[in-house]
């Protein structure tokens, strides 16, 4: 199974020449530029660990690939991400998001059914991942 989160996540993945150029477009509409990573993929999980300070007013794509090279030793087998903010409207809104890591296997999702009051079917689902104590999940 292949996660499929952010702008171009059904595509192969991206090269660093594709991430250089997708920087670029981003620096280029001045919005600000964070790296993210996480171990727990879950769609509804928003709280990915940032990796450094956000990057405003950066003007050169050298400093973005350093960073995410940096992140990639640091955590080489589990999922980073790109994402670029815009201010334009007065609040930082995400206008671009994309992975730039994955780990060597991505065991996919569980669809867990719960029986509610009244014979309701609950859904939920969770990644296989999360069986494994955090730290070694992939």
């Amino acid at each position: 199974m292949r996660l499929t989160q952010g702008t171009f996540s059904f595509l192969p993945d991206l090269t660093n020449d594709q991430i250089t150029k997708e920087i670029n477009y981003a620096i280029s509409k001045n919005w600000a530029i964070n790296i993210e990573y996480t171990e727990d993929p879950h769609p509804r999980n928003n709280y990915w660990e940032i990796w450094g300070l956000p990057l405003f007013d950066i003007k050169d794509a050298a400093t973005v690939m350093f960073e995410i090279e940096s992140c990639r030793k640091q955590h080489s087998d589990i999922y980073i991400k790109v994402n670029a903010f815009d201010n334009t409207r007065g609040v930082e809104s995400c206008v671009l998001s994309f992975l730039v890591n994955r780990p060597k296997s991505e065991p996919g999702f569980e669809l867990v059914r719960t029986e509610d009051h009244s014979r309701t079917q609950r859904y939920s689902f969770r990644s296989y991942a999360t069986a494994k104590p955090e730290g070694s999940r992939y």
